[in-house]
């Protein structure tokens, strides 16, 4: 496709993670009703004059812009500051603007927030740049509750999966204050593959997920497989009170792999890495498809001071619980940046498993 005689407002990519990269133009219609529609939503966090930074790419790619318009649109107060940004940013000016803006709710990928994290602990400054840090507002990936609950303790502030949705598609999914992602039902038809077959979103029902859009007036989709899996829940099991229904994204199915027998999502495993304390990433090492031969490789924390073979221990107790039995469980003191979830270099997850031997 291309956008060469359209009259659209803004031009955007996808990352050309699964094939080419293809065109996702705006209409400035486009960009309200998807502006409006995740407002309605995260106003529920964010107040008029609140201090915003979005540590999130504002090139190619639409998510900067929407943090920007929604804060905008909410009257809050935005910086932009991706510290991959070579020449503008990086983690030095990141420190520094940190101290001086002090924001109150942070916009980043979760893999981000976690080298932020851990830069701040090496260099002993984390009290002081989370002082004042009142949520932290994770999209760009897919993200475990355990990341999210163990981010919160290290923080002392509430986290939030605020985001779900893709270039291609715009925002299908925002985030409340209880930490639950809501279909928006204004901007979206969705249905989940069952057997093949595109069927209603009801709750209770997990499959891949399937969204025919109402407001991309630039590049309808008609019935659309995202590849991620997902699970839907009605909304009255939420506290926020908004009933939307409610949606758990387990990841893409093609990035699903087999240890021992078992298949296992990047979510499954995340899981349980991210709810032992002291880990900070992973990666799954695979000599064969069948996964007859795995490793796992965890990243310890800077500041983790017990003994590596109890923490290789609980890992293994713990993957035990579903039937998962690794033929070798190790830690390291520091994984590579692009072999860990959220490099923020990379697309999602794909990353965390290396085919070895």
């Amino acid at each position: 496709m291309q956008c060469t005689d359209a009259p659209y407002h803004k031009y955007y990519e996808t990352s050309g993670s699964t094939g080419v990269p293809t065109p996702t133009p705006r209409l400035p219609a486009d960009t309200i009703w998807n502006t409006v529609s995740v407002a309605t939503i995260w106003s529920r966090v964010l107040r008029p004059g609140d201090r915003v930074a979005a540590l999130l790419p504002s090139d190619v790619a639409p998510v900067c812009d929407l943090v920007a318009g929604v804060t905008e649109y909410l009257n809050c107060t935005m910086l932009r500051a991706y510290p991959f940004t070579q020449g503008i940013c990086d983690w030095d000016r990141l420190e520094s603007l940190f101290t001086t803006y002090r924001p109150q709710h942070v916009f980043a990928a979760p893999g981000v927030i976690l080298q932020w994290t851990r830069l701040l602990k090496r260099r002993g400054r984390l009290d002081e740049i989370r002082d004042g840090v009142e949520s932290l507002m994770l999209l760009g990936e897919v993200s475990s509750r355990s990341l999210r609950a163990r981010l919160a303790e290290i923080w002392g502030a509430r986290v939030i999966d605020v985001s779900y949705g893709s270039t291609e598609t715009g925002t299908i999914a925002a985030g409340c204050e209880e930490d639950r992602l809501h279909l928006l039902l204004q901007s979206h038809l969705v249905e989940v593959l069952a057997d093949g077959r595109a069927v209603p979103a009801e709750a209770g029902r997990t499959g891949e997920l399937v969204v025919t859009t109402l407001n991309n007036f630039a590049r309808p989709l008609l019935r659309y497989a995202t590849g991620d899996l997902v699970t839907l829940r009605s909304g009255q099991e939420c506290g926020c009170g908004l009933g939307l229904p409610v949606i758990t994204v387990h990841g893409r199915d093609s990035e699903s792999i087999t240890v021992g027998g078992v298949p296992l999502s990047a979510g499954a495993v995340e899981e349980i890495v991210y709810s032992v304390a002291g880990v900070t990433g992973y990666l799954v090492q695979l000599k064969r498809p069948d996964g007859a031969s795995a490793r796992l490789v965890v990243e310890r924390d800077v500041d983790f001071s017990g003994d590596a073979s109890d923490l290789h221990d609980r890992l293994r107790k713990e993957f035990a619980g579903i039937g998962v039995e690794w033929t070798q469980i190790t830690s390291v003191e520091e994984l590579p940046q692009l072999n860990k979830s959220g490099g923020s270099q990379k697309n999602w997850k794909r990353t965390n498993i290396q085919w070895v031997g």
